[in-house]
């Protein structure tokens, strides 16, 4: 069978660069950890979480030994750091260049999840997803954009959807878009701002629900409709090589396909083998990001009163 295009990957594209991950310490964020060094790539691993509990497994320690244990020629820095602290992302991306001399890939991946209406949206659960998602994301791409134009050389890459079309899509989630597409729109003004100094941006948005420490505690329905999060890795590893894609509001399976990929490649992403997840978060034919998702969650205690009135 044909490889996935990322064999392709030229074998000196990343190696030496430096890449810095929000929201590393697990799920999507740990993935896209690996999935960069294993192309030779050091990685911050940046993240609240300096100590595990049982519903948030994996640390910014953990994770940086697993990837050095997997990739000795890489060098793995955690970051203890809060979104929501600006002095605490400025001090992070310092650390990284005090280390590095260089940050070369952000991905901005570390964000809040609340999907509720806007009477049941207390303005402190507001606070808190505008806080990580959208404010978080502008202050840490700000800061690495400066070391950016003057290497001459960036990547940003925003986990957040395509800005929806059709307003009946924000039933539900005002709030939740209000503060991911501010992620996506983070990405587009880094492209807009940064095409002139060899930067490229882009939004990245998965089409089925991935598995996630936030699928598994908020149950977002059965695992075989998830994909594994390395398709999502495997996309910003793409990006990273990718000089000719910026300013664009990608879906994941889309994207990988204009690099190659072909039906037979997405099976290795079902978390179920022998089940092809559905599209669920942006189905074939659809602008925007649409779909059939009147799902409601955000608080954890609330899981079976969510879970009585939504579709997952």
């Amino acid at each position: 069978a044909r490889a996935m295009p990322l064999a392709h990957v030229p074998s000196d594209e990343l190696r030496g660069r430096v890449a810095l991950i929000t929201g590393a310490s697990r799920g999507i964020g740990r993935a896209t950890a690996l999935a960069l060094a294993s192309h030779g790539c050091h990685v911050v691993i940046a993240a609240k979480s300096a100590t595990a509990s049982a519903t948030l497994p994996g640390t910014v320690y953990s994770v940086a030994r697993e990837v050095e244990r997997a990739h000795p020629n890489v060098r793995a820095l955690p970051v203890v750091m809060n979104l929501l602290d600006e002095r605490s992302i400025v001090a992070c991306v310092e650390e990284v260049v005090r280390e590095f001399g260089r940050v070369d890939v952000l991905v901005n991946n570390a964000s809040a999840l609340w999907w509720q209406d806007i009477d049941s949206t207390p303005t402190k659960k507001y606070d808190l997803i505008q806080g990580i998602n959208a404010r978080g994301s502008f202050i840490i791409t700000r800061e690495c954009l400066r070391y950016m134009r003057e290497a001459g050389y960036g990547r940003v890459i925003s986990m957040g959807p395509p800005i929806p079309k059709r307003w009946r899509e924000f039933s539900g989630k005002t709030a939740y878009y209000m503060s991911k597409c501010g992620m996506t729109m983070v990405a587009l003004g880094a492209a807009a701002e940064g095409e002139k100094f060899g930067i490229t941006a882009n939004s990245l948005w998965p089409a089925t629900i991935v598995e996630s420490s936030a699928s598994e505690n908020f149950e977002l329905g059965e695992r075989k409709n998830w994909r594994k999060a390395d398709i999502l890795a495997d996309c910003v590893v793409q990006l990273a090589c990718d000089p000719s894609t910026t300013g664009q509001q990608l879906i994941d399976d889309e994207y990988l396909r204009t690099r190659g990929a072909i039906d037979a490649d997405f099976v290795r992403y079902r978390c179920d083998p022998n089940f092809e997840p559905p599209r669920l978060l942006a189905p074939d034919g659809v602008e925007g990001v649409g779909g059939d998702w009147d799902v409601r969650r955000g608080d954890v205690k609330a899981l079976s009163r969510d879970k009585a009135v939504s579709k997952l």
